[in-house]
């Protein structure tokens, strides 16, 4: 399958799946009770949470696809274990259970392993 099939599949199944995701969002019309409590929850961290989603969705979206899937899986890994530790890091400012904070070091550190791991099979295998 070529790249370009490729690429308007996907597009089509992300039609399909917006407009699945529209179908179940009620129209304002009919929205009559506002409960911005959980809808609409703001703050440091979940501004620095979406910062991070932003910052990832834009690196992964400017990668150059080589054609070879083993450097284009590396090459699109890399922002997003980069987006996890973003976020742990978030946890780690913010966050007051002992739990997920332990949990948001062991992120941060399997994650830069992996990263360094995958810059350094990108370094070995330039694509030609």
């Amino acid at each position: 399958m070529t790249l370009a099939k490729k690429i308007v599949l996907l597009l089509m199944a992300a039609g399909m799946l917006l407009a699945v995701f529209l179908e179940s969002i009620p129209s304002q019309a009919q929205e009559t009770k506002h409960d911005m409590g959980a809808h609409d929850a703001s703050g440091a961290s979940t501004d620095s949470y979406n910062a991070a989603m932003d910052k990832m969705h834009s690196a992964m979206m400017a990668i150059e696809y080589s054609g070879n899937a083993d450097v284009d899986f590396a090459r699109g890994m890399i922002p997003h274990h980069q987006a996890a530790i973003d976020m742990a890091k978030v946890e780690l400012a913010n966050g007051k259970d002992p739990e997920m904070r332990k949990l948001a070091e062991a992120v941060i550190a399997a994650q830069e392993a992996e990263i360094k791991r995958m810059q350094d099979w990108l370094a070995a295998h330039p694509v030609k």
